[in-house]
């Protein structure tokens, strides 16, 4: 077990462990406001009656455990709001959360997480690419299930990796259907009887891009509801360090062998494409101070317009002058003007955009030690 000591807390944030008991309990027990992101997979209170059987007679293995049993809508709104409450309190303030279910609870805890002051960022549906049948034919196929992802409050800084989902999606933004297959095949974790070790296994590709979206290296994710630790061994091969919270000892068990088992990518692997408003800001005039571009320098525009670098990092061209965003949307009629990706600079011979010499100075300052 890794331990973290947290800023005015004398309690260890007990890393890359699973923890035993009830979620409630063991949340308020964990330092506040020590957590990055949770992702939740809570009981779906399906309220089955009765077997559920296929054409052929056999019985459907669904989720009719005890953990998925409440006696009323009232009890179960209220196991929700009880650990929402533990859950926001153990977000950072930039922290956010993740919440998955089906029809059957996910308006219910949708309400609730509004009412504890969370603020919904988006839908997500996962659209399963293989869902069940739906044997009785009385009904449409249930083929998707329903993510909420929200921040711990509006105006929260939240952590949204834009330009790697892009880049996953082949350079399309990423939609909020997600069209994904369910656990089968060698995924499907087994008992020792060979029997489904937990229904309700989520998929590790499902996992992936939640974390890798809304999470960086390093960062602490809690699992309120582990199951068999989908969300540990994503995790740890991501380079993101996880808590799990699990009551049965018979998913302890399973997760914690699959955990073991799982391998952390190298360290150029687990960096992903950030967007260009994470990088760190660079002022014009640093070029200038620098020697990169000179006073008294031209600077052209792809449509020939022209304009002379000034001492303190100004332009200036005719009876326009200002930054290089004012002096380019004055020269085009504009209303705003990006000027990094606007002017060039002349050198042997060459047109090259003023944007290189940006990115010279960001990715010294990115080799730079803290």
């Amino acid at each position: 077990m890794n331990v973290k000591n947290t800023e005015n807390s004398g309690v260890e944030l007990p890393l890359n462990t699973i923890l035993s008991g009830d979620c409630i309990e063991v949340m308020n027990s964990l330092p506040e406001g020590s957590v990055d992101l949770i992702f939740a997979d809570p009981p779906y209170n399906l309220q089955l009656k009765g077997d559920l059987h296929r054409p052929d007679n056999s019985q459907v293995d669904a989720v009719d455990d005890h953990w998925d049993q409440f006696s009323s809508f009232a009890v179960y709104d209220e196991f929700t709001r009880e650990w929402l409450k533990a859950a926001r309190r153990l977000l950072k303030p930039n922290g956010a959360i993740w919440v998955i279910g089906s029809y059957h609870n996910i308006f219910r805890v949708g309400s609730v997480l509004q009412d504890t002051g969370f603020w919904i960022l988006n839908d997500v549906v996962w659209r399963k690419s293989n869902p069940m049948p739906n044997f009785r034919g009385m009904r449409l196929t249930n083929a998707h299930e329903t993510m909420i992802w929200a921040s711990k409050s509006e105006g929260a800084k939240y952590t949204f990796n834009y330009e790697a989902l892009k880049a996953m999606n082949d350079g399309v933004q990423m939609r909020s259907d997600w069209v994904l297959p369910i656990c089968t095949g060698h995924e499907r974790l087994k008992d020792e009887q060979g029997e489904k070790a937990h229904p309700t296994q989520k998929p590790e590709s499902l996992l992936h891009r939640i974390l890798m979206g809304s999470t960086n290296p390093g960062d602490v994710v809690l699992d309120p509801f582990f199951g068999t630790g989908t969300t540990g061994a994503v995790a740890k091969m991501m380079g993101r360090d996880f808590i799990g919270i699990e009551r049965e000892e018979a998913y302890r068990k399973v997760a914690q062998r699959r955990i073991d088992a799982a391998r952390r990518y190298d360290s150029d692997a687990i960096n992903v494409s950030k967007s260009k408003r994470a990088e760190p800001r660079v002022p014009f005039g640093q070029l200038i101070e620098r020697g990169m571009l000179r006073p008294g320098e031209v600077l052209t525009s792809p449509r020939g317009k022209t304009a002379k670098v000034r001492a303190d990092g100004t332009l200036v061209s005719g009876d326009a002058a200002g930054s290089i965003h004012q002096v380019g949307a004055a020269l085009e009629g504009a209303p705003s003007c990006n000027g990094w990706a606007y002017w060039n600079f002349r050198r042997d011979g060459k047109d090259v955009s003023i944007d290189l010499l940006r990115q010279q100075i960001r990715s010294e300052m990115r080799q730079r030690p803290n």
